[in-house]
């Protein structure tokens, strides 16, 4: 072959390994991927293993002549002269490369042939594609962590809400879209005010990820601080709008505040662009409240309004999020209906109310994170 052929030869292998190693963020998908390169460019059998897993490495992918990968790896870089491993004499090479990049080994990958080793431009040919491999599976670790950092934060924030008043019965439950998507902006918070009333709250940041994550970690600890003055819910947004659009880099939320106060029989309602509240009766059956919208915190425009309406220990009041109830390609109307067609069986109480909102509504099957809180007032002597 002229140096020329062998040039060009060179530069195919590049363009391939380009475009056919590392299509997805999954680092397993990478590894297979790399293996399948390797067996159709420069060798007759190719395994990749990873390291991070514990002690040695995880072989993952692995394509051709499995009985020439059997001997004792060399180490990262060598060639060494095997057999086979078959008992019929067969004699092969063996190489092993690191699977690295940016100064982060990952693992390894081991080459082997048959019968004529590894000249310098397959080698380096096997060195570039182990090394681009390196980076993928890299990224794809880093997005992995930043996911996983992103779900605890959420899960930390939103498994349970704050302390009720004991006046008031509630159960609450949230449901991330899937086992590695990213998580959204949902959560909720129930802050316990002065004589005897409770303040619920469920937001949902736009976006997801790690960004979304925090951002919903700063509207709610500005709630907090807003709730300590016992200002009245739309007041409550008013205040929470305005901190908020002054950071220029915060995402716009939706938001609901409603307070409750079992003493008196009154819950007073107020929303930020939010769907509306529904209540159950103690017959079971649902209702959407009117509560007027406003703008999405973080806008700075302000507007909202007050909703009041009384609430008995026969009624269960239900806050969420969009993903309980929307689906793509439908009428959020169609979704809404969907909701308050449900009923619940007599003398439900507000984790009752949950199971069967959930379950009523595939929320496990749901298009986006959910977030639910049902309260209901509890009698007291």
């Amino acid at each position: 072959m002229s140096e020329r052929d062998g040039s060009a030869s060179r530069l195919r292998a590049v363009e391939e390994a380009l475009e056919r190693i590392g299509t997805s963020s999954d680092e397993r998908e990478t590894c297979r991927e790399l293996a399948a390169f390797l067996v159709r460019t420069v060798c007759d059998a190719a395994a990749v293993e990873l390291s991070g897993r514990g002690a040695g490495y995880e072989r993952v992918a692995v394509l051709g002549a499995a009985g020439l990968l059997e001997a004792p790896a060399p180490d990262p870089g060598r060639p060494v002269r095997v057999r086979e491993g078959r008992g019929d004499g067969t004699a092969g090479h063996l190489v092993s490369v690191p699977l690295a990049a940016r100064d982060e080994v990952h693992g390894r990958v081991l080459a082997a042939r048959a019968h004529e080793g590894f000249d310098d431009d397959e080698l380096a040919t096997l060195r570039f594609a182990a090394r681009l491999a390196g980076i993928h599976v890299g990224h794809a670790r880093r997005l992995a962590a930043a996911e996983q950092t992103a779900v605890d934060l959420q899960l930390a924030l939103v498994t349970e809400p704050g302390r009720p008043h004991p006046n008031l019965e509630i159960a609450s439950r949230y449901l991330p879209l899937g086992g590695r998507a990213l998580v959204g902006g949902d959560w909720f918070e129930a802050v316990r005010l002065h004589f005897g009333r409770t303040l619920l709250v469920v937001g949902d940041v736009m976006g997801h990820g790690l960004d979304a994550a925090v951002d919903m970690n700063a509207y709610r600890a500005v709630l907090r601080e807003i709730a300590a003055t016992d200002l009245a819910p739309h007041r409550v947004l008013r205040q929470m709008d305005a901190l908020s659009a002054s950071d220029e880099t915060r995402r716009p939320a939706t938001c609901l505040v409603v307070r409750v106060d079992p003493a008196r029989g009154m819950a007073v309602y107020a929303s930020a662009g939010h769907l509306p509240p529904a209540v159950f009766t103690g017959g079971g059956a649902g209702e959407l409240l009117d509560v007027p919208v406003g703008p999405p915190l973080g806008t700075g425009i302000g507007g909202y309004e007050a909703l009041a309406r009384p609430i008995g220990p026969d009624q269960t009041l239900l806050l969420y999020t969009d993903g309980l109830v929307e689906r793509r390609g439908e009428d959020i109307d169609t979704s809404l209906a969907r909701l308050t067609a449900l009923r619940m069986s007599a003398g439900a109480r507000p984790l009752d109310v949950v199971d069967t909102v959930c379950d009523g509504l595939d929320a496990l099957h749901a298009e986006d994170d959910v977030a639910v809180v049902a309260a209901r007032p509890r009698p007291r002597p």
